[in-house]
């Protein structure tokens, strides 16, 4: 173990020269295990890439690689190439000569050279990329700084030749100080809005490679509040040489909209790669919690220096960064989120620790088995990890979960801290807008919405073998299911086994497979349709249908649609999936022919052979939906559907209608395609038409109204809580009498509606409260609750009301002129008791503790059969549904909360969260209205736990 001793350079009690020289060396002999490290995991080719660049930006030679001409800036500061490099060089070009500078100070205009990125570390891989910063003169003209990017574009361009992927970033280290840089300075940048939080990450992880080494090094932490006079007097009185050190800037403060930055940028790219974002976002998390007193890792790592705690393994860039996160988690009692972080890095290293690889030995596997037996993982934990690129549906089903929480949770957290910090900058709360719309249509669960459960965990969900059944309900009251099995399994086999996946429809299910990738062209499917009647030709259609419509992958979603709601890109229309529409009409004896019958008034007995439609619609957000159509109006209630989510504009979606039915499929199809196309261009010529259509013996009139359908079928306020609780579609003042409800509480706050905002009232009667919420326009929703404390009675309505209001800005256009989240009041009826309330008190919001996770309770509400709903609740993310559960649904999940919760006291459950777009559509509808379902599914919900 290495030997601390600390060193302690103080201006006041005097600065030697003997020790400053000593620190550099420290810093310089871990820099040069580093290099090591990161040579070691080089090919031959790549090794000397690295040990030729210092030369080449110290010399212009035509026959060497990045020559561009003999007034490129080059020399490099302090540096003098040695044997190796000179005789690499020469077995690039023999007739290569080196030539010292001669005169007592030649101009060298490049002062540093500096390698960032995964190089060195514990997570380096064959693929790593070189990042390397040029420090160079503030004295280069506009001329000369072309020519040197002309020189680092050619030198990535033989770097690339060699088997190394390298990029050069031009840094002036005067701007940088001031925070004026022109573009990225790695490949993992974020951008300009990134400048101590960059600088913090290049002093604890960058190489140096030659040239002068920075001042930083010097400075002790306890002087980095003075850094500009320390460093003035190290070179004002000599301690160093100018041209010995380069100046990047301190770390004494880091601006809180910086973390702003950074988690938006690494919550964007953990879209679609989670894992690489999950330790980068844990860290920013451990530092905003921090502020305004951050103690960077930069800081930590200074001081370990200055210590001579000198650990290549402790000081690992990667490894040094979980153990703040840890140290973090532990102190918060968040196991499960600190079990995720090690997965992360585990998966990260990628370094295998099960099977014949593990035989392999290196120094990144001996620091990665030290880890793992740290953590106590066992050979089982190891080898699933090690099998990720075997992982199908179960396990990537169950990993999702835990990193849409964690990103979920970060979210909310940036959220607050933004909504907290009163520095943050106009552009954030923009980005934070367009980032949480990223986030709703990349994981957000709502009705009839497939999700997608492999967000860059496993890199294939393609099975080889699967079995479709369609099976009946055992119960006559309960509707049929189509489930999904792992394997090719009989007739007999199937009941013995879980399904994969099971759905109420079809479409549904295969709509499922094909976005996640779990069918794919070699899949071979066992079908067993039940009473069904696909055939083996229909799902294969079906399945091409699909595929035709929905290409993957998805491209990744730009800003511009963010800022608006989403529109339909691709709709896929599929009529009579599974059913035969003449078998089903047993009173047809002839199959009629002729392509002149019309098949929603067929065989002249009038007979409509559009049963069923399924629309799958990919929109502009890459959400994919299936909503299913059936019943007698089936036809008109897609095409309202359909019509009701055109765009404006002349950017239409993809339309497509199939049918693969036994009977009339062709002729089937193209009807629905001519009563689609024929609404949709009345609708789109900005006029008003009603568009009359007989199905069966009923006529059915479309009212197109530009922005608006309304579908009207041709056949031939008891209490006043209910009256005012019914749903406004605008805002409605009320007006009261001064007797009218004098001795109530209404008299109180009705009068004192206002719209565009929720207010949220209370009064305490001994044990009880009453809660009141007016809604934004103006319709009352009232729930006797029990009386603990204010913020036990406040806080789970307002991350009700926060969640909610979170869904419906998703669904709407950007605009800064209309504000999009509504602003909750909360207010108390005074006096408490049971007598008159004579006056209400403005409240201020209940602060919603962002370092204290909660239990998240999810409910979605969609149609089910007609006049009746379907209902699947998520706990924490796992999926509770009627479908596998029926009428013991609220039961079980209440058995699920007692089982997860850590306390035994008894106490309410909270639904946390609400979707009834599989209600509504993407239209809005009033808060009351989500307030009542969810006083509804509470109710239901507590019931059952009071019976466990």
């Amino acid at each position: 173990m290495t030997r601390t001793h600390e060193i302690r350079p103080d201006l006041d009690e005097g600065i030697d020269r003997k020790v400053l020289s000593q620190l550099r060396a420290r810093f310089l002999k871990l820099n040069e295990g580093r290099m090591a490290r990161a040579m070691e995991g080089l090919s031959t080719r790549q090794q000397g890439v690295l040990n030729l660049l210092p030369l080449f930006f110290h010399v212009n030679h035509p026959l060497l690689p990045g020559y561009v001409s003999g007034s490129t800036p080059a020399g490099l500061s302090n540096f003098e190439p040695d044997a190796n490099a000179l005789a690499e060089a020469q077995r690039l070009t023999r007739s290569f000569s080196y030539k010292p500078r001669h005169g007592s100070n030649p101009p060298r205009p490049i002062h540093g050279l500096f390698l960032m990125g995964s190089l060195g570390t514990l997570a380096q891989a064959d693929q790593s990329d070189m990042d390397v910063w040029v420090c160079h003169s503030p004295d280069l003209t506009e001329q000369e700084l072309a020519e040197l990017r002309k020189k680092c574009q050619l030198l990535e361009a033989w770097a690339d030749s060699q088997g190394a992927e390298a990029h050069f970033f031009l840094i002036d280290p005067v701007r940088f100080v001031r925070g004026e840089r022109d573009s990225q300075l790695s490949s993992e940048d974020c951008g300009t809005t990134q400048h101590y939080l960059l600088l913090d990450e290049f002093y604890r992880t960058a190489i140096w490679l030659a040239g002068r080494t920075p001042i930083w090094w010097l400075v002790p932490v306890y002087e980095e509040a003075s850094y500009d006079r320390y460093t003035h007097t190290l070179i004002s009185k000599r301690f160093i040489r100018a041209d010995e050190t380069l100046d990047l800037g301190h770390l004494a403060y880091i601006p809180p909209g910086e973390f702003i930055g950074a988690g938006l940028w690494q919550l964007f790219k953990g879209i679609e790669s989670p894992y690489k974002s999950v330790l980068k976002l844990l860290l920013t998390e451990v530092y905003a919690s921090e502020h305004p007193k951050v103690q960077c890792l930069s800081l930590r790592f200074k001081q370990a220096v200055f210590a001579n705690r000198l650990d290549l393994d402790e000081l690992d860039p990667y490894v040094v960064v979980y153990r703040r996160i840890e140290e973090y988690l532990i102190a918060r009692n968040e196991p499960e989120r600190l079990e995720l972080v090690r997965r992360a890095l585990y998966l990260k290293v990628n370094r295998k620790l099960t099977g014949s690889s593990a035989r392999t030995q290196g120094w990144q596997r001996s620091l990665l088995e030290r880890l793992a037996h740290e953590w106590q993982w066992d050979p089982r934990q190891l080898a699933l990890l090690d099998s990720r690129s075997q992982w199908k549906v179960r396990q990537v089903s169950s990993e999702r979960r835990a990193l849409v929480n964690e990103l979920n949770y970060s979210y909310r957290f940036l959220t607050q801290f933004a909504r907290n910090d009163q520095t943050a900058s106009l552009i954030n709360k923009r980005d934070l807008s367009v980032l949480g719309r990223r986030l709703y249509a990349a994981f957000e669960r709502k009705a009839d919405k497939v999700e997608f459960i492999n967000p860059g965990i496993a890199p294939d969900l393609a099975e080889d073998t699967l079995t479709l059944v369609h099976a009946s309900s055992k119960k006559e009251s309960e509707p049929s299911q189509w489930a999904l099995y792992n394997g090719s399994l009989t007739a007999l086999e199937w009941e013995h086994f879980a399904p994969i996946k099971r759905s109420r429809q079809l479409l549904e299910l295969l709509t499922w497979c094909h976005r996640n990738g779990v069918i794919d062209s070699s899949t071979r499917l066992a079908l067993h349709p039940g009473s069904s009647d696909l055939s083996e030709f229909e799902l294969f259609n079906l399945l091409g249908s699909l595929q035709q419509s929905i290409r993957l992958p998805l491209q990744t979603v730009a800003e511009e649609p963010l800022l608006r709601a989403s529109v339909p890109s691709e709709v896929l229309i599929l009529v009579n999936v599974g059913i035969d529409p003449l078998k089903h009409h047993r009173d047809l004896n002839i199959l009629m022919t002729t392509e002149r019958t019309d098949s929603l008034s067929y065989a002249g007995v009038r007979e409509n052979l559009v049963l069923t439609l399924d629309q799958v619609t990919l929109n502009s957000w890459n959400e994919v939906l299936v909503n299913r159509f059936d019943g007698p109006h089936a036809l008109l209630d897609c095409l309202r559907d359909y019509l009701n989510n055109l765009p404006n504009g002349p950017q239409q979606p993809r339309l497509r209608v199939r049918c693969f039915c036994h009977n009339r499929a062709q002729f089937i199809a193209q009807r629905v395609e001519e009563i689609l196309d024929t609404a949709q261009n009345l609708l789109l010529s900005k006029l008003n038409y009603r568009y009359l259509i007989q199905v069966q013996q009923h006529y059915h009139v479309l009212e197109l109204v530009p922005g608006r359908v309304n579908h009207i079928v041709l056949t031939t306020l008891p209490a006043l809580f209910d009256y005012l609780s019914e749903d406004l579609t605008r805002y409605s003042p009320l007006h009261l009498d001064h007797k009218a409800l004098e001795n109530h509480d209404l008299a109180l706050l009705l009068p004192m509606g206002q719209p565009d905002c929720l207010q949220v009232f209370y009064r305490v009667k001994e044990d009880q409260a009453e809660l009141y919420v007016l809604d934004e326009f103006n319709a009352l929703w009232q729930q006797r609750l029990p009386w603990h404390d204010e913020q036990s009675l406040l806080v789970p309505l307002q991350r009700f009301l926060q969640s909610i209001q979170y869904r419906r800005d998703a669904l709407l256009p950007m605009d800064a002129a209309h504000p999009l989240s509504l602003d909750t009041l909360f207010y108390q009826l005074l006096p408490s008791g049971a007598g008159r309330a004579r006056h209400v008190e403005a409240r201020p919001a209940p602060q919603t503790p962002t370092n204290k996770p909660f239990y998240d309770v999810q409910a979605i509400i969609g149609k089910a059969a007609p006049g009746k709903v379907q209902v699947t609740l998520y706990c924490n993310q796992r999926e509770f549904s009627e479908l596998e559960h029926g009428d013991q649904l609220f039961s079980v999940v209440a058995r699920e909360i007692i089982e997860q919760r850590r306390e035994t006291e008894r106490y309410r459950c909270y639904i946390t969260d609400l979707d009834l777009t599989g209600l509504l559509g993407d239209g809005q509808s009033s808060s009351n209205l989500y307030l009542r379902y969810k006083a509804d599914l509470e109710h239901a919900l507590n019931e059952a736990l009071e019976q466990v």
